[in-house]
């Protein structure tokens, strides 16, 4: 299995091509800005991109879904309780501050427990993580998880927003990340962070906002 991270758009949002070496097919998690850039990426390692999926609906994680959308055909894959709100009017204002298209609605949804399958090699398993909004989502698959808005390199996401939640977030980490094997990579969803990833062990003994 093949993980880029690529720094994109204006907010320093990670977006990720996840690929599958065996097929080539690959998914993009969260295209937020330079999407012809991320495609071409792809491209060098012979990855095609089948699945555009969104770790939650806020416009800095969604607004490259249309452009992307047009550059690969795929669809888009967002967790059912976010669905509404990528949608929303705020939002849609939002993208237009950002000078994104409008985004559209989802193509697909998932919730807590379903498995994003591309080619032979990825699998990741959707754990449902609100607290950043309500749904908020990470995807895991073994070594590896991309944590969205919910848990950065030494920081968390913020829950001041609507849906948001501190005591969701708090229950979230500590349940659902926290939980998985302690050398598990951790990809963040913002470059925020004195490096740009980390681990679970790490994270859960060091993180300020954690410990």
């Amino acid at each position: 299995m093949k993980v880029l991270q690529l720094l994109v758009g204006q907010m320093a949002v990670f977006a990720y091509v996840v690929g599958c070496e065996q097929t080539g097919e690959a998914v993009v998690i969260d295209p937020a800005g330079n999407e012809d850039q991320i495609v071409a990426e792809a491209q060098k390692y012979g990855l095609k991109i089948v699945k555009i999926i969104n770790t939650h609906g806020h416009p800095d994680h969604t607004c490259g879904n249309t452009r992307m959308k047009q550059l690969t055909g795929a669809p888009v894959v967002i967790h059912q309780d976010d669905a509404e709100q990528m949608i929303s009017p705020h939002s849609q204002e939002f993208a237009r501050m950002l000078g994104c298209a409008m985004v559209e609605p989802a193509d697909e949804t998932v919730r807590d427990g379903d498995i994003i399958r591309a080619g032979q090699e990825v699998a990741l398993q959707v754990l449902h993580t609100p607290g950043h909004s309500p749904g908020s989502m990470s995807l895991y698959t073994p070594g590896n998880v991309f944590t969205g808005d919910t848990l950065f390199v030494g920081g968390v996401g913020r829950t001041d927003l609507p849906g948001g939640s501190w005591p969701q977030m708090l229950n979230s980490i500590q349940s659902k990340i926290f939980t998985l094997p302690d050398d598990t990579i951790i990809w963040p969803g913002h470059n925020y962070g004195p490096s740009p990833t980390s681990t679970v062990k790490t994270e859960r003994d060091t993180n300020p906002y954690l410990v």
